[in-house]
């Protein structure tokens, strides 16, 4: 997966980055960068940038469950996610929580679109890339 470039950001991310907080406050402090921030979180572009990269990863987990009947994620990358996640001591809940609002921003973003059945395969697509990234949740070498 190539680095994602600045771009404009957009209400549906804005709202992914605010809901997470709002459902869990605590999880400010699994972002280093969010400490001692005095930015407004919607305008943060570290933490865009991984609001960015979480609906990007979802959308390719998608695709590639499709292709290749699971995630593909480069091997590089997943180790470097699973270990970046079990350094800041990122659990199972907070999986969740990030699932929950993902799932919840889509559906206000397209109300008039959204479904049981997107809702199963953006959620399906999401738990699989955690199963992927929680494979390898461990110390790095």
């Amino acid at each position: 997966m190539s680095t994602l470039e600045a771009r404009e950001f957009t209400e549906e991310q804005e709202a992914l980055v605010v809901k997470v907080f709002e459902i869990a406050p605590s999880a400010q402090k699994l972002f280093s960068f969010l400490k001692d921030s005095k930015v407004p979180l919607e305008q943060n572009p570290k933490l865009k940038t991984h609001a960015v990269t979480v609906f990007v990863m979802t959308c390719e987990s998608a695709v590639q469950l499709r292709k290749a009947g699971k995630v593909t994620v480069r091997e590089s990358n997943l180790k470097k996610l699973g270990a970046t996640h079990f350094r800041i001591g990122v659990v199972d809940e907070h999986f969740e929580v990030v699932k929950f609002a993902l799932l919840e921003t889509i559906k206000e973003a397209v109300p008039e679109i959204w479904s049981p059945a997107m809702k199963e395969a953006w959620g399906e697509a999401y738990d699989q890339l955690v199963a992927a990234i929680k494979s390898e949740m461990k110390p790095s070498a």
